[in-house]
């Protein structure tokens, strides 16, 4: 069959899409900007408050909720309709704000991150399930090209301005940015989302099954940062049998959290979905520790590193912006396939640049893993979309960004296994840590490897568009 004709960029602004656009672009900020606001901001707190040995529960804390109202979306979404979901999840997002900059020591502050960070997942995947409902399939390659832009000025533009506001006036200040951002988002939901009343029918939102994915999610944070290999093989063993129990129980329930063909071989939405799982592992692996290694290996500064570390959000935003302009048909059947072949070949340049000793070919590496992510996740994320069905469609957009998150705890959690099993930690010098490191970035390829023939399996379910 033909190709179907490709939205245009202009269509996204123009007076029936703008109000959307915007809204969308503004939830994928208030999540992206926290992301990166912790980094710059939370050594400033720690200095006034105490409690420097629990600065990394303040992103694990934020990660673990933001994955559990991620998969809570779908459900409050049906029970409540999407309106009062999202301002609900922006008014929860306003709490932990607000609670965090006006907190006076560090398990405060944890609180509130955590509330953050389920108000932060819950209006991520909620804008997810609406891409559909508001969009013509033809502007959906638009609309996550428009939202790869958001998270690259998140990412550069949230530590800027973070940075600023604490060094001018305080730490407090930069959590308190999330207000405004909060507000004007809460306004626009309540112009452009349609008013609808949910399913009363759905008397509950699944507690017990939301527990034991946050509890199997915090297993694979600690895992991270355990001592010794055996403990965190341990827990990583218990997080993932945990994990797979609180699937298995949601496909037998009432009131289920996830599409029916969730992680099972029944494409596209079961493969699909292990792809956008599998994907984040690998990348993991560089996003912990790319920098720290750069700065050993060749004695790079902070500020070099960083791009060095950054590159790969770049080119993933780059190329998902070139994506969005072109047509589907057969090409979007290519780009999920390719995707990651070319990120699992860019982590293979990442491990060949450590082995070679050339920073250079790190750093093309580092390119072409974003660019493999960027080709084929907007392709990818539709076709889910649309092979859920009606039935399933807002299970299934709401668990992708929150499957995305937890391939990055699920990585992270593995990476640190890996690194500590190596004897990273006691590597003194730069010939012991590049050497650790070749063996380090190799093993992420297993994971991203891993996802070639289930993104093939993706594709060959499709007929052209």
């Amino acid at each position: 069959m033909a190709e179907v004709e490709a939205g245009r960029w202009a269509e996204l602004a123009s007076p029936r899409h703008l109000s959307a656009t915007v809204t969308l672009c503004l939830g994928v900020v208030l999540f992206a900007f926290n992301e990166f606001i912790v980094t710059t901001a939370m050594p400033s707190a720690v200095a006034e408050v105490g409690g420097v040995e629990l600065i990394s529960w303040s992103l694990t804390v934020h990660l673990v909720l933001s994955i559990v109202g991620g998969a809570a979306a779908a459900v409050v979404k049906i029970r409540f309709g999407a309106r009062s979901a999202l301002v609900g999840g922006a008014l929860v997002f306003l709490a932990g704000s607000v609670g965090v900059a006006a907190a006076g020591d560090m398990p405060t502050i944890l609180l509130g991150r955590a509330v953050q960070g389920f108000g932060d997942g819950l209006i991520a995947a909620l804008c997810y399930t609406l891409i559909p409902d508001l969009f013509p399939s033809r502007l959906m390659p638009k609309v996550f090209g428009a939202e790869a832009l958001m998270w690259a000025l998140a990412a550069f533009g949230g530590p800027v301005l973070a940075g600023l506001l604490t060094e001018w006036i305080s730490w407090r200040a930069a959590f308190l940015a999330n207000v405004p951002m909060a507000v004007v988002f809460i306004l626009l939901v309540l112009s452009v989302v349609p008013r609808t009343t949910g399913d009363a029918g759905v008397r509950a939102v699944p507690l017990v099954r939301l527990i034991g994915i946050g509890c199997g999610i915090m297993l694979v944070s600690v895992a991270a940062i355990v001592a010794g290999a055996l403990p965190a093989a341990a827990l990583v063993a218990a997080a993932l049998a945990l994990l797979a129990l609180m699937v298995r129980r949601d496909r037998t329930s009432a009131v289920p959290l996830f599409p029916a063909d969730a992680f099972t071989a029944r494409p596209p939405v079961g493969p699909g979905l292990w792809v956008v799982l599998l994907m984040p592992v690998a990348q993991a692996f560089v996003a912990v520790y790319l920098v720290i290694s750069l700065q050993a290996v060749w004695g790079y500064g902070p500020l070099a590193a960083g791009l060095f570390g950054g590159a790969m959000a770049l080119s993933w935003s780059a190329v998902a912006l070139v994506v969005a302009t072109v047509s589907a048909g057969t090409w979007q059947r290519t780009a999920i396939r390719l995707g990651p072949v070319v990120q699992t070949a860019g982590l293979a340049l990442v491990a060949t640049g450590f082995a070679t000793d050339q920073p250079l070919a790190v750093f093309a590496g580092q390119m072409a893993a974003g660019a493999g992510f960027g080709v084929s996740w907007a392709f990818l994320s539709q076709t889910v979309m649309d092979g859920a069905g009606d039935k399933d469609r807002a299970r299934a957009s709401a668990l992708l960004p929150t499957l995305h998150s937890a391939g990055y705890a699920l990585g992270g959690a593995m990476a640190g296994l890996t690194a500590n099993s190596l004897g990273y930690a006691g590597a003194t010098t730069p010939e012991a840590v590049r050497a650790i490191c070749q063996v380090l970035f190799a093993t992420a390829l297993v994971f991203s490897a891993a996802s070639i023939p289930m993104a093939w399996r993706v594709a060959g379910s499709r007929a052209p568009d």
